[in-house]
């Protein structure tokens, strides 16, 4: 039906009766129509968005149960509430959330009637208990190829039955021996540390969120590790490229640095120079010969073209001060600082001293708590393998980045004599540290998601819509489980203890 309109004067009203009715009876001025009160803009949903600035900070060679195996007990003497968490059984509380108190875990020693120069002989009868590190400095254990698939297991190391975890003392004392250790008979594989002297660690993964199931992304060594850290694949090597002359000298594969290029999205790199014969003023050519993006074809195109994406660690610093930081950052280690965490290496300098790298580390996450990006920040903290250090939880099993076998195994190696699942880019490596630095992320909180740090790449792809990389980046989470967005439970960052610094560091004893 048509709808009627009509006007004043069909309705009978005079001009004079309008002006009336509109001045009011008591003859004042007309009054404006009161201004509507504007509806407000309603606030963008909470979300992965609030995050403006990502910085990655991997260490080196620590597994989970070395440096947080203690965790659980920390939180009971420290008042911290009681969780699931799953690290060292002897620490587990005997009632509550699971898994509850256990033995100390073993790993089998070797036969002490052939000591070195002979081979380490495993002998079931003589076990290597869990214990107290007294040292802040150890000898290094291996992760490379072999080691970690013997440390899966010493009777079946190519993976035919599930993951037994037994064989860390065989590889460390195999190498022990064989480059002239103290330590021969591999013990220093089963040490751990606590609250006393990771005393920043602890707090911090006390405080801000962590999980129990965060694995390294292949069982082999840093450079391979690193190469998924920033490009979710190591083109099918299991050594480093240019091992031997069948190799190519870079991978050619795309790294996230030039999926952030192309999508204008700012990053650099951070490379601390001490030690690395680099001097000032510091030129990208020689700061990228000490950042592992030198293993891409990629970083050419960055010293010719983006110099000023890799800058001395002091920039750091500075972008924290001034509120420069990129929207995306990685922090390399600093091994030639010897800051690192590493184990000692005698043909690389003196004894690395973990408290020092701690020291590092916190020197790093402090100013960026006290900072203006502080409110739009996370910061990710972690380690690039386990480092031929025990852990009680086995590798998981992951897709294939891209598909490619392994193609450079040495003649000999696990996998060439015989073959069986963990032959291949398949599974994960062994379980690591991981602090999610942020004041978004949740407090005391411990994710169980299996996952390994390619998940770092799918956080960052989440955030600014980017693809993934390869098919193992595309199968992590996205880590959003790890905040708050809604109530960011850090806008005040909580004040962390000074690294203790003072432990004793010494590599011809034990423990």
């Amino acid at each position: 039906m048509r709808k009627s309109f009509y006007t004043f004067s069909s309705l009978g009203f005079s001009s004079l009766a309008l002006l009336l009715l509109l001045v009011g009876c008591g003859g004042g001025a007309i009054q404006p129509a009161p201004t509507p009160t504007p509806t407000p803009t309603p606030a963008p949903s909470a979300s992965i968005s609030s995050i403006n600035h990502v910085i990655i900070l991997v260490q080196e060679n620590r597994s989970f149960d070395n440096y947080l195996g203690q965790l659980r007990q920390y939180w009971s003497q420290n008042g911290y509430p009681d969780q699931s968490f799953d690290g060292l059984p002897q620490f587990n509380p005997t009632t509550g959330a699971a898994p509850l108190q256990g033995p100390a875990p073993t790993n089998t020693g070797c036969d002490p009637s052939q000591p070195s120069p002979s081979d380490c002989i495993p002998d079931a009868s003589n076990p290597v208990t869990s214990f107290h590190l007294k040292t802040m400095c150890t000898e290094n254990t291996s992760p490379s190829w072999d080691e970690a698939h013997n440390d899966w297991d010493i009777n079946d190391n190519v993976g035919n039955t599930t993951a037994a975890n037994n064989g860390f003392v065989f590889t460390a004392a195999y190498d022990g021996r064989a480059l002239g250790y103290y330590d021969t008979d591999g013990v220093r594989a089963m040490g751990y540390y606590d609250g006393g002297d990771l005393n920043y660690l602890y707090f911090m993964a006390s405080n801000f969120a962590t999980s129990d199931r965060w694995f390294n992304p292949v069982m082999s060594r840093t450079n391979i590790n690193r190469e998924y850290l920033l490009g979710a694949t190591s083109g099918g090597y299991a050594y480093p490229n240019g091992t031997d002359a069948a190799d190519t000298p870079q991978l050619t594969s795309t790294t996230i640095f030039q999926d952030l290029q192309t999508a204008g999205i700012t990053w650099k790199i951070y490379v601390d120079p001490t030690g690395t014969g680099c001097s000032t003023p510091y030129t990208a050519s020689c700061l990228m010969q000490n950042s592992y993006l030198s293993n891409f074809t990629y970083a050419q195109t960055v010293v010719s073209q983006y110099p000023q994406n890799i800058q001395p660690i002091s920039q750091y610093l500075t972008d924290v001060q001034n509120g420069t930081l990129p929207q995306v950052a990685e922090i390399e280690p600093a091994s030639d600082a010897g800051l690192d965490e590493h184990g000692t290496d005698y043909d690389t300098g003196g004894p690395t001293n973990i408290q020092s790298g701690e020291a590092f580390v916190s020197s790093l996450i402090n100013p960026l708590m006290k900072s203006s990006s502080w409110s739009s920040s996370v910061l990710f903290w972690t380690y690039d393998e386990a480092g031929g250090l025990y852990d009680h939880v086995a590798p998981q099993p992951m897709p294939s980045p891209d598909g490619i076998a392994p193609k450079d195994l040495l003649s000999g190696d696990i996998c060439t004599t015989s073959t069986g699942p963990n032959c291949n880019f398949t599974w994960t490596g062994y379980r690591i540290p991981l602090v999610v630095v942020s004041p978004y992320a949740k407090k005391n909180f411990v994710d169980h998601n299996v996952a390994d740090y390619t998940a770092i790449l799918k956080f960052i792809e989440t955030r600014w819509s980017l693809p993934a990389l390869t098919a193992r980046d595309a199968a992590q989470i996205d880590m959003t489980e790890f905040f708050n967005f809604t109530n960011p439970p850090w806008t005040t960052p909580p004040s962390p203890p000074a690294q203790n610094t003072s432990g004793a560091c010494y590599l011809n004893q034990l423990p």
